[in-house]
C-alpha cells in the first residue's frame, strides 16, 4: 500500500505496479512481518533509487524479529548486498527502525502505530491516524484477542482493511497457517464498535468470489468490499 507518496505499508511485489518516479518519493517502508509476500519488491525498490549521494535513506520500520530477519536472511551480502552499509556505512541507503507492539512513529502529519496480532511469525498490524481520520491494516493474522480492542478504541475509525485468505471449506488450513476464513473473521468483525468501511485482501488466488460472497453472507449489515489494484482510499 502507497500511502500519500512518501510511505509504502509492506513491500511484496506489488512495488512492480509503480513508476519508477513514484519509487523515488518513497522514503519511509512500514513491515508487518518478513515472510517473502511482503517484503519481496524492498531490495528492488532501494536498488532502483540508489544514489551515492544519499539525500535521504529508505527507512524500514518493524519488529525487532522482521528487521533481525531481513538482516540476517536478505541484506546479507549473498541474497542482496547490505545496503545498511552502503555507499558507506557514515550515509547508508537502508536504515532500520524498531517499531514493536505499542509503538508510535509520526512521520509528519501521519502516526503510524503497531498492534500485535497473530500469524506464524511475530506480526503486526497497523493504525495510521491524520488530520482526517484513522484508517487500520490487520497485517496477517488469524482470530485474535490484540486487534479489536485497540480499534475500538479509536474515536475516528473510517476503514479497516483486513486479510481472509482461505474460503470457509479450509478453515482447518486458514488456522494452520495463521489466516482468516470467512467464519473466523465475520465472527471477529462482530466485535468491532466501529461503522466504518471494510476491505478485504490476502484472498487466495482463484477463491477470490468465493471467499467475498462468504464474507458478505455472514456481516450483510457491514459495508464489505474487496480490495484490488489501483483502489484508492481517502481518509
Amino acid at each position: 500500500m502507497l500511502i500519500d507518496d512518501d510511505v509504502l505499508l509492506d513491500a511484496g511485489t506489488g512495488i512492480g505496479d509503480l513508476e519508477l518516479t513514484d519509487l523515488h518519493s518513497i522514503r519511509h517502508v512500514f513491515l508487518t512481518h518478513a515472510h517473502l509476500d511482503h517484503i519481496a519488491g524492498l531490495p528492488m525498490l532501494i536498488d532502483s533509487i540508489f544514489t551515492d549521494e544519499v539525500d535521504m535513506p529508505v527507512t524500514v520500520y518493524g519488529r525487532t524479529e522482521t528487521l533481525a530477519a531481513l538482516q540476517a536472511h536478505l541484506f546479507n551480502w549473498v541474497i542482496w548486498p547490505d545496503f545498511s552499509k552502503l555507499p558507506n556505512e557514515e550515509r547508508p541507503m537502508l536504515r532500520y527502525v524498531v517499531c514493536n507492539p505499542g509503538d508510535t512513529i509520526r512521520i509528519g502529519h501521519r502516526d503510524f502505530h503497531a498492534i500485535d496480532v497473530r500469524h506464524t511469525v511475530p506480526t503486526i498490524g497497523y493504525t495510521v491516524r491524520n488530520s482526517g481520520g484513522t484508517f487500520a491494516v490487520s497485517g496477517d493474522t488469524k482470530t485474535n484477542q490484540t486487534l479489536w480492542p485497540v480499534l475500538n478504541d479509536l474515536q475516528d475509525l473510517r476503514a479497516l482493511i483486513i486479510e481472509v485468505s482461505f474460503p470457509d471449506e479450509q478453515e482447518e488450513l486458514a488456522t494452520i497457517a495463521g489466516h482468516y476464513c470467512p467464519r473466523t473473521l465475520c465472527n471477529d468483525l462482530a466485535r468491532l464498535d466501529h461503522n466504518a468501511d471494510i476491505w478485504l485482501t490476502g484472498m487466495k488466488p482463484g477463491a477470490e468470489d468465493r471467499i467475498l460472497a462468504q464474507v458478505l453472507a455472514g456481516v450483510p449489515d457491514m459495508r464489505i468490499r474487496m480490495l484490488s489494484r489501483g483502489t484508492v482510499i481517502t481518509v
